[in-house]
Parts: structure tokens; C-alpha cells; sequence
């Protein structure tokens, strides 16, 4: 299994994982039916098996039960495995997501309540999962320097944060991560966020690196989005709006076609070739799709086909935003 490093040896912040990781979200919530829990666990076993080693998971998923079902499944091989989860939400009583809190007491209870769902004694990689602007960033990378002192916390990464606020907690405690969304249909990144990582010595995790499925190929002009299915609420999955994203599909099947191998995997492959210290963590809960997401580490595409993949994305309009209103909000573009 082919791994990278996250973080730099330089500030004592590098961390081995497969490349690519695993997005756990969807074996909970957000994608439709989920499979049974007993399911899950043996996906994730399996998932281990045939080489993955960064499993990322978060306390909001679910909230609360994603972490469980990935705490009892990693539990036999917790020594060989890198668990990333994160905090950076706030509930009402019955567990209900109700905005961002980054409190040092909230990302303390956050912790001890991860630690104790994971079954473990410390948490490889702890993300602030969104940036709460009522909290000062220097706060959230002290508590968590010193949870990393207290031996709770390996390393520390941050979500969806812009680059004056990552340079910002940076200062008070290394990054070893930022997690952003990032594909072909999506590469706001490379604006100003991937060069400060690439200076302070930072890697990256994209998450829906394959589009929400809209890059796996298998998404169609007349597919439909059922109950439980996030997507059936993002803006770039309207009818209008997938009309016009599928052309950006369409071009990427041409490389993919050319080179024998899926339209994820070219995604993925284009991805990995962006940076050593780039690592997607597609999402998924069928074991074919998985060994299709990590056979992309081994498709190297050529100067060309990396060249016409970009140009393809720089030619299409990606019509629809991310996320709706009230999600696009809590993006922190500082």
C-alpha cells in the first residue's frame, strides 16, 4: 500500500498514512440507507485487510454513532492504524447539531468523549472541524497543544480554514493537516491555501475528492437523490446543475478510457500527483469501490493526461455551490 506523509519532520509533526485514506461519514449518514452496524464494522476490517490505514471520522457524524462503529471495528488493529476525527460543533439535549463551538471547554469534553467512543487512549489526528469566529484561533491551538502535552492528542489539524487563520494556529501549535474539499470540480484551494501549506510545512486532506460521487462515473443526467441523501439539498446536484457538471465528467472519461482504468481512479490519480503531501480520503462503504479508490496510487498519469485534465476543469463551469446557504457560512476564507 503506497503511503505519504502529513506534516513536516521539521516541526515534529509527520504522520504515515495510506494514500488513499478512507471518509467514514457514509457508512452513518448522508448518502442514503445505511448499512447495518454490524455491516460496517466488517467493512471497515476488510478495509484494513487490504491495506488502508487512515480511517477519518468526526463526533458529528451521526452525531456521535459514526465514531462508535468506527472505535469497535479499529479496535483489534488500533496499533496499525491512524484514526482522525474531530470537534468543533455544538448540541442541544438531544444531540442535535446547533452551530460551531471551540471553546477550550467544549473541545475538551469533545475529546474525552471521542477518546471513549474510538475505544482508545489518544487521538492520532484531532481537526477543529469548522472555525468558531467567536473563539480566537490562538485559544483552540493552545487547548490543543495542551492535549497533545497530556498525551490525548498526537497531531493537530484544522477544516475548511483560510490561510490567515491556519498561519494563525500554526504559530501557537504545528499543523500537521488541513482537510478541505478539493477535485477537479472543485479547486478554490489552489489559490492561496495549498501554497501556505506547502510553506509551513502542512499537508493536506481532501475530502470528497471524487465530487459526491459525481466523479465516480456512476452519477447520470437522470439520476435522483432519495431520502437521506445529503445531495438531494446541494445546489450542484439540481437537475439544471447536473446537466451542466456532467461535461466536466464526460472529459474526464476520455483520459480514463485512454488509460484502461476508472473515472474515480483518474480523479484520484490526478489528485495524488498535485503534491507528495496531498492525501484524498474518498468515501465509500462497498468494498469493489474501495479496491477501485486504491488502485488510483497506482495509476501514474502521464504530463499530458495531467495537463488535459486541468484544462478540462479550467473549461467547464461548475454550476451550484458546495453546500447551501447556511453551510456555505461557516467556511472560513480568512
Amino acid at each position: 500500500m503506497t503511503t505519504r506523509l502529513l506534516g513536516s519532520t521539521d516541526h515534529g509533526t509527520a504522520l504515515e498514512v495510506s494514500a488513499p485514506g478512507l471518509g467514514c461519514m457514509g457508512i452513518s449518514q448522508s448518502f442514503g440507507q445505511t448499512p447495518e452496524r454490524s455491516t460496517a464494522i466488517a467493512f471497515l476490517r476488510e478495509a484494513v485487510e487490504a491495506g488502508v490505514t487512515f480511517f477519518d471520522t468526526a463526533e458529528v457524524y451521526g452525531p456521535f454513532d459514526n465514531e462508535e462503529i468506527v472505535g469497535e471495528a479499529l479496535a483489534p488493529v488500533r496499533d496499525d492504524v491512524v484514526i482522525a476525527t474531530k470537534f468543533g460543533f455544538a448540541y442541544d439535549e438531544g444531540g442535535r447539531q446547533t452551530g460551531v463551538s471551540s471553546r477550550p471547554d467544549a473541545i475538551r469534553r469533545a475529546v474525552d468523549g471521542s477518546l471513549r467512543r474510538l475505544r482508545t487512549d489518544v487521538i492520532d489526528l484531532l481537526y477543529q472541524h469548522r472555525v468558531d469566529p467567536n473563539v480566537p484561533i490562538e485559544d483552540v491551538a493552545g487547548t490543543v497543544r495542551e492535549l497533545i502535552g497530556e498525551g490525548k492528542v498526537r497531531h493537530f489539524g484544522m477544516s475548511e480554514a483560510g490561510p490567515t487563520t491556519i498561519r494563525r494556529a500554526h504559530a501557537v501549535q504545528p499543523v500537521t493537516a488541513l482537510q478541505s474539499e478539493y477535485s477537479l470540480f472543485w479547486r478554490e484551494p489552489e489559490d492561496s491555501v495549498l501554497p501556505t501549506l506547502a510553506e509551513l510545512g502542512i499537508g493536506f486532506v481532501p475530502f470528497s475528492p471524487l465530487g459526491r460521487g459525481l466523479l465516480t462515473g456512476q452519477v447520470t443526467r437522470e439520476t435522483t437523490f432519495g431520502e437521506g441523501d445529503i445531495r438531494a439539498n446541494l445546489p450542484r446536484f439540481t437537475a439544471e446543475a447536473l446537466d451542466a457538471n456532467l461535461e466536466l465528467v464526460d472529459r474526464v472519461r476520455s483520459v480514463a478510457d485512454r488509460r484502461d482504468a476508472s473515472v474515480g481512479q483518474v480523479a484520484l490519480a490526478w489528485l495524488l500527483a498535485q503534491e507528495p503531501w496531498i492525501v484524498p480520503i474518498p468515501g465509500t462503504r462497498r468494498m469493489g469501490r474501495l479496491r477501485e479508490n486504491l488502485g488510483a496510487a497506482e495509476l501514474a498519469l502521464s504530463a499530458e493526461d495531467l495537463a488535459e485534465l486541468s484544462a478540462a476543469s479550467d473549461a467547464v463551469t461548475v454550476v451550484g455551490d458546495r453546500y447551501p446557504e447556511a453551510m456555505q457560512a461557516m467556511i472560513d476564507r480568512s
